[in-house]
């Protein structure tokens, strides 16, 4: 067997990712020195030139040059007459050095020694990944997406590696093709199968964090310190910021001008909505901010358990709520505290939006209502049966169960 048909897979090696020169240069170096050993008990007196570049390898054999007869170690020692072969010049006591050609070592040797040279570089190629990956989790890294499967999607990186970014850690309106470019965040690096798996997220916090940090430059040189996130991706995701240099407004920074920051990262985003509000150490005016937009009578704090109630006015709980409740479960996580909201119920003058009936009224009556400019439950109630029938195309009997319900929630 020639050294070009056993090292045409140089080209193949030099392919894998990740490994530079040196590094390939003493795999090889290893492989063959341990198939050395293997067959003569020792290196030490060999010469390994390695040219992974061309394909080129050559291995060369010093020996001793003894008088013909007293030749001991065949491996370290070579008679006279088998020296001059090599070089008619050669003398008793010098060294010789010849050339081993691979099939010196045996069909056998050589295959098994080409499968531990693949092993190695496979086993090298792994620990390279997890290693590179390791050491940028949270880091945001875009990729491409190769394949689209129903419960994740593979992408590639720069370098060809894969990357796998599974449906949770997709923003629900996330929808990628092949082809597409992705930018995600790494979540963590796994070994499955002794291969490690590269796992990305968008909907992770730490993926809203470094978008910040890549359009607000206040945030990038710690100017400005995110202190906390709390999302409900591609919904609401709420941002507490805070400056220690009195000159910069953190909050005004972060959305910049007509919004002009933000904006590029709600698009990343899919349009989420996001709060930024400024961080203190004062639990009722945190609560109070997390709370935007809506707007707060006030607060009656259980620092022990962790509970706040907050008291708007009946127009303002629909805002503290938030659509599908996530404006309080964001604040609550935000804030710490568990959040129960109430109406303040001072005055003669309370009145609740319709659509804080929406659990007890069905949408399409409370719309009804509303097409005829009732939009508060004493706006409906200042009527009568009657006018209300009059008024809209509700039956009698649907009229009045409405009105039972409104009375008792303003009673």
């Amino acid at each position: 067997m020639s050294d070009v048909n056993l090292f045409d897979s140089f080209s193949e090696f030099k392919e894998f990712k990740n490994i530079d020169r040196e590094t390939m240069m003493r795999i090889l170096e290893d492989v063959f020195r341990n198939m050395l050993i293997k067959k003569h008990g020792t290196d030490e007196n060999f010469d390994i030139i390695i040219n992974p570049d061309e394909g080129d390898l050559e291995i060369w054999r010093n020996r001793e040059i003894v008088p013909d007869g007293e030749v001991e170690d065949d491996n370290a020692q070579i008679a006279l007459s088998e020296a001059v072969r090599i070089e008619p010049d050669f003398e008793v006591g010098e060294e010789a050095t010849e050339e081993i050609k691979l099939g010196h070592f045996g069909r056998r040797s050589i295959l098994s020694m080409r499968q531990n040279l693949v092993s190695k570089i496979i086993e090298l190629e792994k620990d390279s990944l997890y290693n590179k990956y390791s050491s940028r989790v949270g880091e945001i890294i875009t990729g491409e997406v190769y394949q689209v499967w129903k419960r994740e999607i593979l992408l590639l990186d720069d370098e060809g590696n894969e990357l796998i970014l599974p449906k949770p850690e997709q923003i629900p309106s996330d929808y990628f093709k092949k082809g597409d470019s992705v930018r995600a965040v790494v979540a963590k690096v796994e070994m499955r199968n002794n291969n490690p798996v590269v796992i990305l997220s968008r909907t992770a916090p730490e993926f809203l964090e470094r978008l910040f940090e890549m359009e607000v430059p206040e945030v990038f040189d710690g100017l400005i310190t995110i202190k906390k996130i709390v999302r409900v991706p591609g919904e609401r995701a709420k941002v507490a910021v805070e400056s220690y240099d009195d000159r910069i407004d953190p909050v005004g920074a972060c959305v910049g001008m007509k919004g002009s920051r933000i904006h590029s990262i709600v698009r990343e985003l899919k349009n989420e909505n996001i709060d930024v509000i400024n961080f203190t150490a004062n639990d009722q005016l945190l609560i109070q901010r997390s709370l935007s937009p809506a707007k707060i009578t006030s607060i009656k704090l259980d620092n022990e358990e962790n509970k706040a109630e907050v008291f708007l006015k009946p127009d303002q709980v629909s805002l503290a709520i938030g659509k599908g409740g996530h404006n309080i479960k964001l604040a609550g996580r935000l804030t710490g505290f568990e959040i129960d909201v109430y109406r303040d119920s001072e005055g003669e003058d309370e009145d609740v939006d319709l659509e804080e009936f929406a659990d007890e009224i069905d949408g399409w009556i409370i719309d009804e209502l509303k097409a005829v400019g009732l939009d508060t439950a004493r706006a409906v109630l200042e009527l009568t049966t009657e006018d209300l029938v009059k008024r809209s195309d509700l039956e009698e009997e649907t009229v009045k169960e409405i009105m039972k319900i409104l009375s008792e929630e303003l009673e």
